[in-house]
């Protein structure tokens, strides 16, 4: 008997047809002999009308996180719920669990929680009693019993984390694609399927815009060694399987190209370059629980310099509220300036380890579609450069195309 753990995303139960369709799929999956965790999202548009509901109720402010999370958390709680009743409508035996049931336990950061421990006695128990466990996903509570929520994506770290909790055999993430795709092929055309890639590599697509997985879950699963499968709901084809790297992988020089849009630079003009500048900028940045990505610092000149960093778009309007506070310390001059519309892309593959050119291969493409550079980021495995957001798709389009990646 195998143990098995499913995660299914918010466009595998989006209406009443779909979880029927997944409830079906979760018995099918006990009843060939195996024990089952299924982990769900809200049904697909769920969290985004929670959200304009609670801006609505409050127009002046942003909600308080705190009650944001109970809020949000309502979504997969309606979702295991609904899926639990139609599994039980099929014959079968399936129990509903809060991740705060489930012994989830985070940190107290609300709307981006971090688990800092699962005991899944009551998952274990309810599976020794004959029950498919359905699980809410992107939730859990924290020592003081506050819910919280992961962030977006969250419901795919909530699979991961608990099939390491409980030592699953298997982990399938289900989704609306066949698996990882060697770019987005709602852009690029031509885009092939994955057979299969290694954690590092999924890591950099995840964090570089590849909405197929959340970043952290990733993290997680490498962490402590969970391989996994992403493959869709909506048909039995072979996903793609995400695991340790192994020797031939370091042959495909790049795996895959990736793109993220809602973007937005921060830039610090004239700021003194004396020790402690930075630290005081991004340590602002660090309090105010925002995520950067790309940072780059000009040649000092006079004694003066510029920093620039890229973030999500959606926490612009709270950087800029935390770097006001610290300006007037970071050099007579200094000056704060933000731009948004811009997006990124990035190439990704173990192989640009043993294997040169990577980065001027990508920036000829780039300069033969007439696309500007802003910013580039490098690391051993992956080069990503920021565009205005008008040309990423043309942008990951050229690219994709000179690594060869379309056939």
């Amino acid at each position: 008997m195998a143990l098995i753990v499913q995660k299914y995303g918010g466009t595998s139960v989006g209406n009443p047809e779909r979880i029927r369709n997944c409830a079906r799929r979760i018995l099918e999956t006990q009843r060939a002999g195996n024990q089952v965790v299924a982990v769900v999202s809200a049904m697909s548009g769920v969290t985004d009308t929670l959200i304009k509901l609670a801006k609505e109720v409050s127009p002046e402010r942003e909600p308080v996180e705190r009650e944001m999370d109970v809020l949000l958390a309502t979504g997969e709680q309606t979702t295991i719920a609904l899926t639990a009743m139609a599994i039980n409508a099929l014959g079968g035996k399936a129990v509903s669990l809060t991740g705060a049931q489930a012994g989830i336990s985070t940190d107290g950061v609300h709307t981006k929680a971090r688990i800092v421990n699962i005991t899944p006695d009551a998952v274990k128990k309810m599976l020794d009693e004959g029950n498919i466990v359905m699980l809410a996903g992107f939730q859990g509570k924290t020592a003081s019993g506050e819910i919280t929520t992961l962030g977006r994506g969250g419901s795919d770290l909530t699979a991961i984390a608990m099939a390491a909790a409980i030592k699953a055999d298997l982990c399938q993430i289900y989704t609306d694609v066949d698996g990882v795709y060697t770019c987005d092929p709602r852009v690029v055309k031509s885009a092939q399927k994955i057979p299969e890639i290694s954690y590092e590599e999924m890591l950099e697509m995840a964090s570089s815009g590849s909405k197929v997985m959340q970043s952290r879950s990733v993290e997680f699963a490498n962490k402590f060694g969970v391989r996994f499968e992403v493959r869709n709901s909506m048909n039995h084809n072979p996903g793609t399987i995400v695991k340790e790297e192994s020797p031939g992988m370091e042959s495909v020089v790049v795996r895959g190209v990736s793109l993220e849009r809602n973007q937005a630079k921060v830039t610090i003009d004239d700021v003194a370059d004396r020790p402690g500048i930075s630290a005081a900028i991004f340590g602002a940045i660090a309090t105010a629980n925002i995520t950067i990505d790309m940072i780059v610092q000009n040649v000092s000149f006079d004694g003066i310099t510029d920093i620039s960093f890229t973030l999500s778009a959606a926490d612009l309007a709270k950087a800029e509220t935390a770097l006001k506070a610290v300006l007037p310390g970071l050099g007579d001059k200094a000056q704060l300036r933000t731009q948004s519309s811009i997006a990124k892309v990035s190439v990704v593959g173990i192989g640009m380890r043993s294997h040169s050119g990577v980065a001027a291969k990508m920036f000829k493409a780039l300069a033969d579609a007439k696309i500007n550079i802003q910013m580039i980021s490098t690391s051993e495995i992956k080069t990503a450069v920021i565009v205005d957001e008008a040309e990423v798709e043309n942008a990951a389009r050229v690219v994709h195309t000179a690594f060869g990646l379309d056939a």
